[in-house]
């Protein structure tokens, strides 16, 4: 990166893990933010990540080399056009929002073209917040970078630049290529999770049977269902045509696996496993998605007084930190009785390789 000096407005979870990792990667820039948390501004800067507080979208602004716009997507729009008249000759504007068509219109508008790209970080936690953010949230993930049309490629270069200084993968195509993609896969998950967990609870019986059994495959899945509801409220209102399309070919395929089964068809049933094992299969496991990868694993363990000392002892030994641990109280699919969570694939894998010279019997 070239910058100097940077600017947030706004520093959720993205905003601040994206001003931690510049501030990793460049401890001289010097990063302004404004947000109306100033009890979060204050700890960022008590943190070392903010250098300078901003009141508002004023003359301070001018000294900004880069802005980062990383408030909800309508929001983005709103501050874009406060920003422009205090933008210096050769400043560049992006964002960090999941959807990208509406703030390009908005950049259209307000003939802003000439230094405005669009940008996704494409990682994210089922919690928010700056207290949340974290240096490393962005490694290995998607940066989806939306030049407008008529953008200077020079603007393409840079936001290329900060997504190698923060170790994220940069990657350019139309804001509606974008749209249409992160539609199918991140959007519709979260509709599906929030949905099927809504299923649950509306057929379980008085006694919470479905509830309390749920472990292995329903939590996995549903577990991007506990994300903000006013952050995915904004989103499928502003990519609703797309979300709308992709939902309409999941119903449909939905619908040819009921008649399937309905039919008993073994055939089609077997084809809907095998083609989407092999197909999940071949998708990379390198790289961070739209949602914090989980870093754990399950061990086969005698429930008794002990156990669980004795097991984080083993670990500790080595200087494996353990990011969370809980008991399964049932064994679905074979589930060992511990689950454990480690805060990234390094320390899995060595927690792994750790207890299994213990002989512990391990289940992915």
């Amino acid at each position: 990166m070239k910058e100097s000096t940077v600017g947030f407005i706004g520093l959720g979870l993205i905003g601040g893990s994206l001003a931690r990792a510049l501030k990793k990667s460049d401890p001289q820039l010097t990063v302004m933010a404004y947000m109306r948390s100033v009890d979060k501004l204050l700890r960022a800067k008590a943190d070392g990540v903010v250098d300078v507080i901003l009141d508002g979208v004023d003359e301070r602004i001018r000294q900004c080399d880069m802005i980062f716009l990383c408030t909800p997507v309508e929001y983005n729009q709103q501050y874009l056009k406060e920003l422009k008249p205090y933008l210096k000759e050769g400043a560049l504007v992006t964002d960090v929002g999941s959807t990208k068509t509406s703030i390009h219109r908005a950049v259209k508008e307000l003939s802003m073209e000439h230094c405005f790209v669009g940008g996704h970080p494409m990682a994210g936690s089922e919690k928010t917040g700056y207290e949340n953010s974290s240096d490393h949230l962005l490694e290995n993930a998607y940066y989806m970078i939306t030049p407008p049309e008529g953008a200077p490629e020079e603007n393409v270069e840079r936001l290329k630049a900060v997504a190698q200084a923060v170790s994220a993968i940069p990657m350019v195509l139309s804001c509606a290529e974008h749209d249409l993609a992160v539609a199918a896969i991140s959007h519709l998950p979260h509709i599906v999770a929030s949905s099927l967990v809504n299923l649950v609870r509306d057929a379980d019986d008085s006694r919470e049977t479905m509830k309390q059994i749920a472990a292995g495959g329903f939590k996995d899945i549903t577990r991007i269902a506990s994300a903000s509801p006013e952050m995915w409220e904004q989103i499928c209102m502003t990519n609703t045509d797309n979300i709308a399309r992709m939902l309409e070919r999941y119903i449909h395929e939905l619908s040819l696996i009921l008649s399937s089964l309905q039919e008993k068809d073994e055939k089609a049933i077997r084809l809907l496993f095998s083609s989407s094992r092999e197909y999940r299969n071949s998708i990379s496991d390198r790289s961070r998605g739209a949602i914090e990868p989980d870093y754990s694993f399950s061990v086969d363990i005698v429930d008794e007084v002990g156990s669980i000392s004795t097991l984080s002892v083993i670990l500790a030994a080595k200087g494996i930190s353990i990011k969370n641990i809980g008991i399964n109280h049932n064994r679905e699919h074979g589930e060992g009785a511990l689950r454990i969570s480690f805060y990234d694939e390094s320390s899995r894998n060595a927690a792994w390789s750790r207890l299994e010279e213990y002989k512990y019997t391990l289940i992915p």
